[in-house]
């Protein structure tokens, strides 16, 4: 099964958080933030939202940096991945 967004949204895959810092030191589950960064799986097509045209400026395979508690969680063949709307992704790393 394949997950297709519409309008303004985007499929994300979280990255996984780090398990040390970058001191070496090892982190426990529970101190481990919840990764913010994440790599675009699919991205819809953009069009007329709210009133206003949309164009999408990210692209599959792009990392990104998205609103920390932004989203909808879903699980697809065992994947767990973040559906949120363009306009949630703070910025594309580089």
């Amino acid at each position: 099964m394949t997950i297709k967004p519409l309008a303004d949204r985007v499929v994300v895959k979280l990255v996984e958080a780090e398990e040390k810092t970058k001191s070496g030191l090892i982190l426990t589950a529970a101190s481990q933030e919840k990764p913010q960064v994440a790599e675009v799986v699919a991205v819809g097509p953009g069009g007329i939202v709210d009133g206003n045209k949309v164009e999408m400026t990210v692209k599959v395979g792009d990392r990104v940096i998205t609103s920390k508690y932004s989203g909808t969680e879903v699980k697809c063949d065992g994947q767990e991945y973040n559906i949120v709307r363009q306009s949630d992704i703070l910025a594309i790393v580089e």
